[in-house]
């Protein structure tokens, strides 16, 4: 068993947010890959399924991001599993929009979700960076994590979903090398494909079945689809300029 956990805010309004782009990877990976559907346990809403031959509980916290080790705490000691079996996806300012990066421990950096986790079930779990570009100034911080993606930036987005989810399975099979290359590969190298649901034994690999188009799509993926269509491709370029030391979030 693993526990993959996507940090977030819960509730519309926060569902475009920076800061939740933790929840659209969840969202991505339930629909993507073999997953029952989401329902209220653990202080957060969780699915069960499986990924890559892998059984995998998928948790999205709603104690609000600072509180989100109560959730992972829960589910953590429900299931007995160790903190290195567990992955939490979140924002990471100090990456490019489009950088993916894998650790194991470490700092929160100033993320308050972390914080939290760390407080409640130690540092030795897994984390899953994704970029959202410092604002460059520290006064700016908050209101960049808490405003929602802009519409040069929503192809970027949807290539790291789609690339994230699509090789999951690699990174749920311990290959963390591996998998950021992969990822890193896709989202580089060609537009995002239309996602499609994968079975077990597909994960991994191509998906197989009829794309979904916007059948099932969260609030927060279709604003972005929305954005990416009405940008008409412009400024595809924009991934950020030099990274700056991380400040404090929320």
């Amino acid at each position: 068993m693993r526990l993959l956990v996507g940090l977030g805010n819960p509730g519309p309004k926060y569902e475009g947010n920076r800061h939740n782009i933790g929840f659209m990877a969840a969202d991505r990976l339930v629909r993507r890959h073999d997953f029952g559907p989401w329902r209220a346990r653990f202080q957060g809403q969780a699915a069960e399924g499986a990924i890559g031959g892998e059984k995998v509980l998928l948790l999205k916290p709603t104690t609000f991001m600072n509180e989100s080790g109560r959730a992972v705490g829960e589910a953590l000691r429900f299931f007995k599993l160790d903190p290195s079996e567990v992955l939490v996806i979140y924002d990471e300012l100090d990456l490019a929009l489009g950088k993916v990066r894998v650790k194991q421990d470490g700092g929160h950096g100033g993320h308050n979700g972390l914080k939290s986790i760390d407080a409640h079930i130690g540092k030795a779990y897994w984390r899953l960076r994704l970029g959202i570009d410092h604002p460059g100034a520290k006064e700016k911080v908050i209101s960049h994590v808490l405003g929602d993606f802009a519409k040069a930036e929503a192809e970027m987005v949807e290539r790291v979903l789609e690339a994230t989810s699509h090789h999951m399975g690699v990174l749920v099979g311990g290959n963390a090398s591996d998998f950021m290359s992969k990822a890193a590969q896709d989202i580089g190298a060609r537009p995002p494909k239309p996602y499609k649901k994968q079975t077990t034994a597909e994960a991994g690999g191509d998906a197989a079945g009829p794309s979904s188009g916007r059948k099932g799509m969260t609030a927060a993926e279709r604003l972005l689809a929305d954005r990416a269509e009405d940008g008409g491709g412009q400024d595809k370029g924009a991934l950020g300029g030099a990274l700056k030391k991380l400040f404090g979030k929320d």
